[in-house]
């Protein structure tokens, strides 16, 4: 309990703020720009995105609760008025807190409790408010106590996906591909601070000068970097890429028009048929979503084992054991890496492995298991295309060191991984599988690579929407013999390059496309 009411007061540290907060006498009551109609305005959304979001949301339009359009930032007067006000309550607050008994009241009474107290608290106080605004003060003080302070509204918001905190002063989010500046702000550098340690303390992570850059993650899954100074000149700065409250399904993909029900229905098979698979992309094209969905198709009787930097891949089956990296403690010991716990998983009876990406020397034994009987792993990498995830992957080969020839390496690969799917974030905020393609072997001392399908791009419509089809190459892979013999029937239609793919020509359309 003593941890509980020191991470609280920390936030209160700040010197008393002067006077009590007497009110403008430029402002009348319950007039203020903090507010607008009546309604709270944590950020500004253009009219164009707002209306965008309301029609592709899955919450069916909650994004209104968290933009207005036309929305203006509070005057920089009020704002620090607003954030002394604040600061005030939250340290009367815990003056007055009984924190013993915090952890016996239900989460539920409690925050009901502190908004009575708060509001008492607020009626006492000269500074007028609107209801609004006594609302909003409400919500932030609580979200101060039990949640991650001004960024609680964001990560309750189900829209965005990402959210960046430039130093205390500027916070953005993405939404559906785009970036958008918010109304959110920290008090301070130092509030900042507490907020990311906060995060980092609860994986057992630390950050500060001595270990200024931090990988960590938040209870949903979300992944969280940050790094402050001396290395970010400006202040600290924070980096969430967020996981949604809605898993998203195969079916949610092909809504989105990421894939087509013919490719997921062919990408079904090769995860069921124990293929080899590698999803390549660039920074939020989408790997970690693509994988989350592929290995939903792994069997639930089989033994999962998935190894990560941070973890955050979201299995639904039964039987998965979840390791994580460890970095090293201030005395530069106790590093657990990727390569230790892919040569550890080898001894713990695994069915798949599932690396959430490889990006160092244990892509050798990643390699080696693939080829030693643990067929159907799954894995992905940064990389522009399939080519360029194959250069990478020779490079993070001769990292481990073992003096390998290319071409031994080049052999490695070619007889380990089976497939790569390229996926990518277009112009639009979209993402897309651009490319499939099956390595076939060795010609001479290249790779043998050929596409299966492909995104075809026609152009770019009025409104900025990438205008383009997906296609096959008409190509016939070698492993639909292997989907096949498993129960996968893969007609001579489905890589026939004249039939579009996602219509009602293809003969599979039936089996996604109408669930």
């Amino acid at each position: 309990m003593s941890v509980l009411k020191n991470r609280l007061k920390r936030f209160t540290s700040a010197p008393e703020p002067g006077g009590n907060g007497a009110q403008s006498p430029s402002r009348a009551p319950h007039e203020g720009p903090m507010s607008e109609g009546g309604r709270v305005v944590p950020f500004e959304t253009p009219r164009e995105s707002i209306a965008a979001s309301r029609e592709r949301s899955p919450s069916g339009g909650e994004e209104a609760r968290y933009a207005t359009v036309g929305a203006r930032r509070p005057a920089p007067a009020r704002l620090e008025e607003y954030q002394e006000l604040k600061t005030k309550i939250h340290r009367d607050l815990i003056n007055k807190l009984d924190l013993t008994r915090l952890e016996k009241i239900e989460p539920s009474v409690l925050r009901a409790q502190i908004a009575q107290i708060v509001e008492r608290m607020l009626e006492a106080e000269a500074t007028p408010l609107s209801m609004a605004e006594r609302e909003r003060l409400i919500a932030e003080i609580r979200d101060e106590l039990f949640g991650l302070g001004p960024l609680e509204p964001l990560l309750n918001d189900p829209t965005i996906s990402d959210i960046l905190v430039n130093t205390y002063r500027q916070v953005y989010v993405e939404r559906f591909g785009k970036l958008y500046l918010t109304d959110v702000q920290f008090k301070d550098n130092d509030h900042l601070m507490q907020i990311i340690d906060r995060i980092v303390s609860r994986v057992g992570r630390r950050i500060d000068e001595a270990s200024p850059m931090v990988d960590a993650r938040l209870p949903d899954g979300s992944r969280v970097n940050a790094i402050i100074p001396p290395l970010a000149i400006d202040g600290p700065i924070l980096s969430i890429r967020r996981f949604g409250t809605i898993r998203p399904t195969i079916d949610e993909l092909i809504r989105r028009g990421t894939l087509t029900p013919e490719i997921a229905y062919m990408l079904e098979g090769c995860v069921r048929c124990r293929l080899n698979i590698i999803i390549s992309g660039g920074t939020g094209a989408g790997k970690t979503t693509l994988l989350n969905v592929l290995s939903s198709f792994i069997p639930n009787d089989e033994r999962i084992i998935t190894i990560e930097d941070s973890a955050e891949l979201q299995l639904q089956q039964e039987h998965v054991v979840r390791l994580e990296t460890r970095p090293p403690n201030i005395e530069g010991k106790g590093e657990v890496t990727q390569r230790d716990l892919v040569r550890n998983s080898l001894r713990m009876r695994p069915d798949r492995i599932v690396v959430g990406e490889v990006r160092g020397p244990e892509a050798i034994d990643m390699l080696q298991a693939m080829n030693t009987g643990h067929d159907g792993s799954l894995t992905t990498i940064h990389a522009n295309s399939p080519r360029d995830a194959l250069s990478r992957l020779e490079t993070m080969v001769s990292m481990a060191g073992l003096n390998l020839s290319d071409r031994a390496i080049r052999q490695q690969i070619a007889s380990a991984i089976n497939l790569i799917i390229q996926a990518a974030r277009l112009s639009d905020g979209s993402r897309k599988i651009v490319s499939i393609c099956e390595i076939t072997g060795m010609e001479g001392d290249v790779i043998a690579m050929q596409e299966i399908f492909f995104f075809e791009r026609l152009g770019v419509a009025e409104d900025g929407r990438v205008i383009g089809r997906f296609r096959a190459t008409g190509i016939r892979p070698k492993f639909a013999d292997k989907l096949e013999r498993s129960g996968f029937r893969l007609p001579s239609t489905l890589f026939d390059d004249t039939v579009e793919l996602g219509t009602s020509e293809s003969v599979w359309f039936e089996h996604y496309g109408s669930r």
